[in-house]
């Protein structure tokens, strides 16, 4: 197999896990949408992109829950659903050892910034002002 069809099967492996998130996946299921092995597939991965399919899964989980907690209104338990966790103590413990604050803190710290009270920042407060306050959004 040439680099590029390499590339191009992890690719799609990884526009998989991009494209359903919100499902639990399994590294074989994954793999066999690249058509390559698992054990392949995750080692190949890694020395791609620099991440397991986990920590990229894990990693885009959290991106999409931060989202959430600043565009909607929703539950910090039913942001845990619609990004694909089961269970509300696995979500959390992952998004404070991704993030450094569990999600309600995260979503609290962004609160105090608007002016209304019970608003969404994302309302009064630009998601980018709001990124840079949390030190999240790089140069």
């Amino acid at each position: 197999m040439t680099t590029n069809q390499k590339f191009k099967k992890l690719s799609a492996g990884r526009g998989y896990i991009a494209d359903n998130y919100q499902v639990p996946l399994s590294l074989s299921g994954i793999a066999k949408h690249s058509n390559m092995s698992p054990y392949y597939f995750l080692r190949a991965f890694k020395d791609t992109f620099g991440e397991t399919p986990n920590e990229f899964l894990i990693r885009l989980r959290v991106e999409k829950a931060k989202k959430m907690l600043i565009m909607e209104n929703l539950s910090v338990s039913e942001i845990c659903e619609r990004v694909g966790y089961i269970s509300l103590g696995s979500f959390s413990s992952l998004f404070l050892k991704q993030t450094g604050m569990a999600p309600t803190l995260y979503r609290r710290k962004l609160w105090a910034l608007s002016t209304e009270a019970y608003c969404f920042p994302s309302q009064a407060i630009p998601a980018c002002y709001a990124y840079h306050f949390l030190g999240k959004l790089a140069s």
